[in-house]
């Protein structure tokens, strides 16, 4: 089975729903995942990532099942370093990597930010959810695989988000969700692949064969929106800094 998430276009946040250069991430996108035999598509309920699918979905005369799982990873916390809260996962880095907490799938989730935020609660919802849906595709999770019920070679796309793109794979990695906020870039628009393995009959895990991947945009002409990154030097006022 292929898992296929492709994150929204380039955002207004402001409305919920695209920039004019995301509606062209979105259509560019919509070409790719046209050509795929796709079995069931998932998208997030708001709209950024509704027009995200628009396109491709319009292509391929198709609908997608809403998810409220599929939102962006909702949980807010007091950072460190700012007053009121903040996303969960947009921190500076010199604030979190100093607590090994943070890099234990374990125990990530059990500070006192963390708690404080409901940040657990919401993870074991999100993936709660997931799990059920793998399910009815055959897989099921079994301690840190899963069962296969049936083998398949469905694709599943994902419209959705960054932060819970990153909660998602996690999971399915046996990582933190720490690591992949903040070690892991997913451009708008970007597709991240992840393909199961059963090496042995019955038992599967995932396995990451692409991640934020952009090449359809380089074959537009189409450049990438900085809004999935930070300015690579801090003097460098013209580049996104928070």
């Amino acid at each position: 089975m292929k898992l296929l998430f492709v994150r929204h276009g380039d955002p207004d946040y402001t409305i919920d729903s695209l920039t004019e250069k995301g509606w062209r991430e979105a259509e560019i996108v919509s070409h790719r995942i046209e050509k795929l035999d796709v079995k069931d598509f998932y998208v997030s309920p708001l709209g950024r990532a509704k027009d995200t699918a628009s396109f491709t979905l319009k292509a391929m005369n198709r609908t997608a099942t809403e998810c409220e799982w599929l939102r962006e990873f909702a949980p807010r916390i007091h950072r460190p370093d700012k007053e009121g809260l903040s996303i969960v996962w947009d921190w500076l880095p010199d604030e979190w990597t100093s607590k090994e907490e943070y890099y234990d799938p374990a125990c990530w989730a059990d500070t006192e930010i963390m708690r404080e935020g409901s940040v657990r609660e919401e993870y074991e919802w999100v993936t709660g959810e997931f799990d059920a849906l793998l399910s009815q595709h055959g897989y099921t999770r079994e301690n840190q695989y899963y069962r296969v019920g049936q083998a398949n070679h469905d694709t599943l796309v994902f419209f959705c988000h960054f932060g819970v793109q990153c909660v998602l794979l996690s999971h399915l990695l046996g990582i933190t969700p720490m690591v992949l906020w903040h070690g892991a870039c997913a451009a708008p628009a970007s597709v991240t692949t992840v393909v199961s393995e059963e090496r042995r009959k019955g038992i599967a895990s995932f396995r990451i064969t692409a991640f934020g991947d952009t090449s359809h945009f380089y074959e537009a002409g189409e450049p990438l929106s900085l809004s999935a990154r930070f300015c690579e030097e801090y003097d460098n006022a013209a580049e996104r800094h928070d």
